[in-house]
């Protein structure tokens, strides 16, 4: 087996994005951003005009958005029917709009057709809320990255704060802990570790020691032929 499939799960801003972008480029697969499908999907939605609340509304531009992913130097890109819609997606904003369509059975369904299609060929690490339990359960190493809210709430608000974004850290952690509610207790594909899973705390870790570890977790799999140890 010369490539295995990476799923790497866990909650709001607990550095999944950013490992799963770490390890597919230290092993040269390709990265899927789900998360980012979920806030095109939301804010294409809301230029419509569309009610998030509105299932098969919102279903059909899950069905109808035709998603690329483009690396430009480090950073990924994100395109939605011909648009880059990598800087649009990035607010708090588009963030709600994604738990709030994600709550849907159909728009999950549509998306998780999407990216299992784009997955096919292997060789690819993907992240999100669901990847292992729903999207890749037959992924050869499945990643639940965890870390602490207050810990989250601190990246996030230091990430918002470089933006030159206003926005109080108690706010953000607020924030962090309803999309934890809300991911966690949705009816469909609900946040939570697969049980084959490797959870993996990232509060006092640093993002290269985590991709370190991944890293080293992917050559082990692959030398046992992908079969988990």
């Amino acid at each position: 087996m010369n490539q295995i499939s990476i799923a790497v799960d866990g909650p709001a801003s607990s550095g999944k994005g950013t490992l799963a972008k770490r390890v597919a480029q230290q092993l040269d697969y390709a990265y899927l951003d789900t998360g980012a499908m979920y806030r095109t999907v939301g804010v294409l939605a809301m230029e419509s005009g569309l009610s998030l609340s509105d299932e098969k509304a919102v279903a059909v531009v899950a069905e109808s958005t035709v998603f690329r992913f483009k690396w430009e130097g480090g950073a990924l890109q994100i395109w939605g029917n011909g648009r880059d819609m990598s800087a649009v997606i990035r607010t708090e904003t588009a963030g709600k709009a994604a738990s709030d369509v994600a709550v849907h059975p159909a728009v999950r369904s549509a998306l998780v057709a999407q990216q299992q299609k784009l997955a096919e060929a292997g060789g690819v690490v993907m992240d999100g809320r669901d990847i292992g339990t729903v999207v890749l359960p037959r992924a050869e190493l499945k990643i639940y990255l965890d870390a602490s809210p207050e810990e989250r709430a601190r990246r996030r608000f230091l990430e918002l704060k470089a933006k030159g974004l206003e926005i109080s850290q108690t706010d953000v952690l607020a924030q962090i802990k309803e999309r934890d509610r809300q991911d966690s207790n949705r009816a469909t594909s609900p946040l939570c570790a697969a049980d084959d899973a490797i959870i993996i705390d990232s509060t006092d870790l640093s993002a290269q020691a985590v991709c370190d570890r991944v890293v080293d977790l992917a050559r082990q799999r692959l030398a046992e032929g992908g079969l988990p140890g």
